[in-house]
């Protein structure tokens, strides 16, 4: 157990707030930082954590500094577009220098990232963006990259096809995935957090599958049998991806359709792909696989 204090930005969402869980559970003082107006029953959720709840605009400076005045590290579980990814990002590790927290650790959260030709996915362009800022800074940084949320197999999505008994793929049903269901990268983050010689980039996967081994799972899970549907090469999903950003752009929106696709395109082409892991790094956590996610649906 420890006393450590740990600044986390984004305690409201569906990943920070499993960080605060894990990182309470481990005995560390917990401030979560909040944007004011943050709906009432998010708070008391946080408080009932026992996390020390700080109100700020990410716009001032000297409001910014107090929060992260003290902490042993600054973890952000951010979520949204430029705005957010880079420009509140780049305010929060601002503050965090000028504190004098030694680590920091953005919203990264991902496949690797670092190995994608730019442009081919939006909200990974901006995490290389504010990945610059940060290599630049003069802090310790450590960014820990996830694959995808094994949640999303239940059905977010679109690999599996429950209803029609399919699992579809692009280009390669050998292409292996990586995917880390969100208890499990939380559980990660918090021991990270705490830990103070971490490196500056930590992969993890709870398991890597290709279509092929999902269809699989999913015929012995099941006892019906689940085959294989090729959707098209990955130069087709290009073109897809060009057409939908066209027909509904919707550029203020997080995640829309196309930004899917873009990661899609990115798991398949196994450029994304995560190696070597670190799951051994932190020997007490245990990893939920595939077979345990598709199996609790």
């Amino acid at each position: 157990m420890t006393d450590t204090t740990i600044l986390l930005a984004g305690a409201t969402g569906a990943l920070g707030g499993r960080i605060a869980t894990e990182l309470a559970g481990r005995g560390a003082t917990v401030r979560a930082l909040v944007r004011p107006g943050t709906a009432p029953e998010k708070l008391e959720r946080l408080r009932s954590l026992g996390a020390q709840v700080v109100q700020a605009d990410y716009g001032d400076a000297a409001a910014m500094r107090a929060a992260c005045a003290g902490a042993a590290c600054v973890v952000s579980a951010l979520s949204g577009l430029r705005e957010v990814i880079v420009e509140a990002q780049t305010r929060l590790l601002e503050a965090a220098v000028e504190a004098g927290v030694p680590r920091f650790i953005p919203s990264d959260f991902a496949i690797d990232f670092t190995r994608l030709p730019p442009g081919s996915n939006r909200n990974l362009d901006l995490r290389r963006e504010f990945k610059e800022r940060l290599d630049r800074a003069p802090i310790a940084a450590t960014s820990i990259l996830n694959g995808a949320f094994a949640d999303m197999l239940t059905g977010v999505a679109p690999i599996i096809l429950f209803k029609r008994k399919r699992v579809m793929y692009w280009e390669n049903a050998d292409q292996r995935m990586d995917f880390t269901a969100r208890d499990d990268v939380a559980a990660f983050t918090a021991a990270a957090a705490l830990d103070p010689s971490t490196p500056r980039v930590l992969r993890i996967a709870g398991d890597q599958v290709s279509a092929r081994e999902l269809a699989a799972l999913m015929s012995d899970i099941t006892g019906e049998r689940y085959r294989l549907l090729r959707a098209g090469g990955l130069r087709l999903l290009r073109l897809l991806i060009r057409v939908a950003r066209r027909v509904a752009p919707q550029r203020e929106e997080v995640y829309p359709p196309w930004q899917g696709m873009q990661y899609l395109q990115n798991m398949f082409s196994g450029l994304g792909t995560l190696q070597p892991l670190d799951n051994g790094r932190y020997p007490e956590l245990r990893w939920t696989t595939a077979r345990d996610v598709l199996a609790a649906r």
